[in-house]
């Protein structure tokens, strides 16, 4: 039982002796996967080990149960104790997005509902960016163009942990099942007679992609042009040919960016979106050649399909891929979305382990 464990426990030690010698920390490009799967490793090995201990000390407790039948009950406990081990041990070992321990990459798209479609747009920025300042997490807006009224039409959102987090607990990984079409139902403020109106933004998340070694980029294969920056930003942002758009010929894959004030921070940003996105193009190829599509996320924020909406009126909340529902959507539009990702993990795991199971049975 668990016996393809041994060789993740391999893994793990090469990893403890490679992370503690300080010439490995001297590319931190290299240090950082090392680090990044060590985490991953933690809690498998260390829920491993305890498995075998319960059992090993089971072992020992029935032995002395031949002398003493007070160790009877303690061989009991341990032998549930090992089962209880041994759930959490299938559910850690169960196939994982390999981008889970990444950093994210937000990109908020206004769709139709004009200036509401924007302002919502905002609101949904914002809510993530409050999200991100409770779990600890840093922000940086790469790229935005914003509307009229304040919203924004388009803005992309670096969201990035402090440190190593724990597995499952990484920016990608709370966010990718964010990806889709959110719905907006309340009185714009442009509206006069106080009708409830529709709309809707489309929100896509990408792993981050900081390493260039990791997706390599020809550069025979980009056109980049570079052209004014516009909206608010300054004088030297607005007058000078700053902004940078790079098209990914091969791909056809667009980025640009403006909001930094020189053109070679603008390249480099909009480079790392480039990387962000071949990434995840790249992850779905893929996944199509091996029949195993991700479903959790819609990557095109053109397609109709709705994950969330959002009722003001009657302050709620609904999930449609989980059937989630809570009345508090004025807290969350403040930040408080952890029972709402926590629901859509736990979505996912159950459903993981139903294919497991399946596949067990097959």
């Amino acid at each position: 039982m668990f016996e393809g464990v041994q060789a993740l426990e391999a893994e793990f030690e090469d990893l403890e002796h490679r992370l503690a010698d300080p010439a490995v920390h001297a590319d931190q490009g290299q240090a950082k996967r090392l680090s990044r799967r060590y985490a991953e490793l933690t809690p498998v090995i260390k829920t491993y080990r305890a498995w075998q201990q319960a059992h090993a000390d089971r072992r020992a407790a029935l032995e002395l149960a031949s002398d003493d039948s007070a160790f009877v009950a303690e061989a009991d406990e341990l032998e549930a104790r090992a089962d209880q081990l041994a759930d959490q041990l299938r559910v850690l070992l169960l196939p994982r997005d390999p981008h889970d321990g990444r950093d994210a990459i937000v990109e908020i798209k206004a769709g139709a509902g004009g200036e509401e479609s924007a302002l919502f747009a905002g609101d949904l920025l914002r809510m993530y960016m409050k999200y991100a300042e409770r779990v600890g997490w840093s922000t940086e807006i790469l790229d935005s163009e914003e509307s009229d009224l304040g919203g924004y039409k388009d803005v992309t959102l670096a969201v990035k942990a402090r440190g190593t987090p724990e597995p499952g607990m990484a920016p990608y990984a709370r966010l990718k099942f964010e990806g889709g079409v959110h719905r907006v139902q309340r009185v714009p403020v442009t509206e006069s007679q106080g009708r409830i109106h529709t709309s809707a933004a489309g929100v896509l998340v990408l792993p981050d992609v900081e390493d260039e070694t990791e997706v390599e980029i020809n550069t025979n294969d980009l056109r980049i042009d570079v052209f004014r920056s516009s909206g608010p930003g300054g004088q030297s942002v607005n007058t000078t040919d700053s902004a940078v758009r790079i098209t990914h010929l091969p791909s056809g894959i667009v980025v640009s960016c403006q909001n930094e004030k020189s053109q070679l921070q603008n390249k480099e940003q909009a480079l790392r979106r480039l990387r962000a996105r071949l990434l995840a193009a790249a992850q779905e190829e893929a996944e199509r050649e091996a029949a195993d599509a991700r479903r959790s996320q819609v990557r095109t924020v053109d397609r109709s399909e709705r994950v969330r909406t959002y009722n003001f009126p009657e302050n709620r909340i609904n999930d449609h891929r989980i059937g989630f529902k809570a009345h508090n959507l004025d807290m969350v539009l403040e930040g408080e979305l952890e029972a709402v990702i926590q629901a859509l993990v736990d979505a996912d795991t159950d459903a993981r382990i139903g294919s497991s199971d399946a596949a067990g049975e097959g």
